[in-house]
């Protein structure tokens, strides 16, 4: 049970995601997370708001398993599979992050003060939230695809169009990490 609660090493976990990868390839699949979104607005109705989802999504049911498959192995890895809840990251990191104002950087995986409930009372985290999730949707679907559809599958097919998006998303990441941010906070 120890070598579960562990976080696992590189040389384990890395083949296991190339192994499935080359599955995939192998069943004409491409993978990625935000093209659910895709499948489930084209189940709920959204064909009729646009042609954007007029598409044949039964062809996307192994996906939305994927989708449930993450969704549920989350939930277990956090709730029964997680021994502390601190993370490990950088004493100078934790330092840098209170000072911004996230005091539950290092305790808790997602910082209270976006993600509790009392941070959506807050209006400048409000819109924070509300422009992030907006930037990141309209992003990943102007690049065609989400940073796991991309980094994983994309690279692994070789596609340039992904090598050009994971750069843009580090050099994205990279900026507001130490441009856009410290102005935000």
């Amino acid at each position: 049970m120890d070598s579960i609660l562990q976080p696992w090493p590189w040389y384990v976990s890395g083949p296991l995601i190339a192994l499935t990868m080359a599955i995939l390839i192998l069943l004409g699949k491409r993978f990625g997370m935000s093209s659910n979104l895709r499948t489930l607005c084209t189940i709920a109705g959204g064909a009729k708001a646009a042609d954007f989802f007029k598409f044949d999504w039964k062809a996307q049911r192994w996906n939305l398993i994927v989708m449930i498959g993450v969704l549920i192995g989350g939930y277990i890895a956090a709730n029964f599979l997680t021994i502390d809840d601190t993370v490990a990251i950088s004493s100078n990191t934790v330092n840098k992050l209170n000072a911004l104002g996230f005091h539950s950087a290092g305790n808790a995986y997602m910082p209270t003060e976006f993600f509790a409930n009392e941070a959506f009372s807050n209006p400048k985290t409000l819109f924070v939230l509300i422009l992030g999730g907006f930037l990141v949707g309209f992003g990943a679907r102007y690049a065609g695809g989400c940073t796991s559809g991309h980094a994983i599958s994309g690279l692994s097919n070789l596609q340039l169009p992904s090598l050009i998006a994971v750069i843009g998303f580090f050099a994205g990441g990279l900026a507001m990490v130490h441009f856009i941010f410290p102005l935000i906070f």
